[in-house]
């Protein structure tokens, strides 16, 4: 009887060692559990799909890239071009219309045949004098160089130039504008012989003082005689300077 009890306070003994060691060892389990995944879980904002933090710093898409309205399409996508970093194309092309002046402003060049209109006409005083008339037709500034060298028909060799007629400054014509030369046909009367002549070639002058190959050719007013003692003018701003000579 004694022993039955003694092996039964012994099996009760040992049970309790079991379930004591089995309670311990289902509460590291736990502890284990709780302490596990759930932080990991936090930290993947991909498995997650929260909007957390780490999702924020991803790079944010635009909206839109259209262009404004009315605006040419390559300005939303095309980089800039022309000497102006940062500045749209168009902007850089406009800029550089706007500094290039007009051709017709800056133009210069010498009178000739091709830009002027000359005519000769006769003059009542002084007497035994015809005028030429230089006009400018063309589309910029042309500058009167010199005298006119004239040639009449049947003549040998240029017309004298007066020299002392010369003016202070060459004359430039603005599209319209007129300049004029004087010419005296005859010295004084008895000191040469007359030639009479029906048409009149005016050759340019240069700026180093030649002259065009191409002269106008003019009609000259009925009944023309000059001889050799006479002269033509500088070319001169005004009609009552080039008729004072």
């Amino acid at each position: 009887m004694r022993t039955n009890r003694i092996r039964t306070t012994a099996l009760a003994a040992t049970a309790l060692v079991t379930a004591l060691s089995l309670t311990a060892c289902g509460g590291g389990n736990e502890g284990t559990k709780s302490a596990g995944p759930a932080p990991a879980a936090a930290s993947n904002p991909a498995a997650s799909g929260t909007d957390g933090k780490a999702e924020s710093t991803r790079p944010q898409t635009p909206e839109t890239t259209a262009p404004p309205t009315g605006a040419p399409a390559e300005n939303a996508s095309t980089p800039a071009r022309g000497k102006h970093a940062g500045g749209n194309g168009n902007e850089t092309a406009h800029s550089g219309t706007e500094k290039a002046a007009p051709a017709s402003a800056t133009a210069r060049t010498a009178c000739t045949t091709a830009n002027t209109e000359v005519t000769v006409t006769k003059v009542s005083r002084p007497i035994n004098h015809l005028l030429l008339t230089l006009k400018n037709t063309g589309s910029g500034l042309c500058d009167a160089y010199y005298a006119p060298r004239l040639g009449f028909d049947g003549a040998q060799s240029v017309f004298p130039i007066l020299e002392d007629s010369k003016p202070q400054a060459v004359v430039t014509l603005a599209p319209g504008e007129e300049a004029y030369a004087g010419i005296g046909l005859t010295g004084e009367p008895g000191q040469g012989t007359l030639h009479k002549s029906k048409n009149l070639s005016v050759h340019f002058a240069k700026r180093n003082g030649s002259t065009y190959d191409t002269p106008a050719k003019l009609k000259l007013p009925a009944e023309t005689y000059w001889d050799d003692n006479g002269f033509v003018t500088y070319w001169q701003s005004d009609r009552a300077t080039a008729l004072t000579f």
